[in-house]
């Protein structure tokens, strides 16, 4: 079993900056392709970016050059640096992993992922 916490959550004004963080433990292999979902309310869960086994990143659309993805494989630590934040970005934020190896230059999609943390609240005013 795979457990993700996510951290790092919180309102912000636009323009402003947050950085998120997911904590993965259990039974996962430390570079499970791994990613950030966001859902706002009374929209569908969204890909937001993941990271593969190999380290290639994608991103969706909407955040690509104002949000990043990192890795500290070796503390099975996610973030997701968020900068220039608009409020059409509130969301809840969710990390997910695949809890295997695999490739993926790409952006995945949620039935790519096996395990989901209880995701983090972020909120951007105007």
């Amino acid at each position: 079993q795979v457990q993700l916490v996510e951290s790092g959550g919180g309102s912000v004004q636009a323009g402003g900056s947050l950085r998120l963080s997911c904590a993965a433990s259990g039974n996962t292999y430390d570079r499970s392709c791994m990613g950030w979902f966001r859902q706002a309310p009374g929209k569908e869960r969204e890909a937001v970016g993941n990271i593969d086994s190999f380290g290639r990143i994608s991103y969706a659309d909407s955040v690509k050059g104002r949000f990043t993805i990192s890795q500290e494989a070796a503390k099975r630590i996610l973030y997701l640096q968020m900068n220039s934040l608009k409020p059409e970005d509130t969301a809840m934020y969710y990390c997910a992993s695949t809890g295997t190896a695999c490739g993926a230059p790409r952006l995945m999609g949620l039935n790519e992922f096996a395990y989901w943390g209880q995701g983090t609240q972020v909120t951007v005013s105007s």
